[in-house]
């Protein structure tokens, strides 16, 4: 049985013909991944050799189920926009001594209006 989600184009369009465009992109993936040391030499030629026999998707599902999950989405574009940290990335800190003295203010403020209020009410 597969790891690969149904979805993946190797088994929902697994009869299609392997492009050479998918061929560079597994063969880049493959060396990758060799290079550092996550695929081993035996197992290295056999799924080169896959990729490059291969004539269809389906053929090529052990290839791509020996390497890592390939990120297939950037950065969402309302992120790039802001211009604020990157997706992850935390902000600065705000000023807590301003905060606090807007809390303090805005409170002053409460309790003023609410004094002005009860007198008006008991008036």
């Amino acid at each position: 049985m597969s790891n690969l989600p149904i979805s993946s184009k190797y088994h929902s369009q697994a009869n299609e013909p392997v492009s050479d465009a998918e061929r560079e992109d597994l063969g880049k993936r493959l060396n990758d991944e060799f290079a550092k040391g996550t695929i081993d030499a035996d197992h290295y030629p056999q799924l080169l050799d896959r990729v490059y026999e291969a004539k269809t998707l389906g053929e090529l599902v052990p290839v791509v189920e020996a390497l890592p999950v390939k990120q297939t989405y950037d950065q969402p574009g309302i992120v790039a926009q802001a211009g604020g940290p990157a997706a992850g990335e935390l902000t600065q800190p705000r000023n807590a001594k301003k905060l606090g003295w807007y809390m303090i203010g805005g409170s002053f403020i409460f309790g003023v209006l609410m004094l002005a209020l009860l007198i008006a009410v008991v008036l």
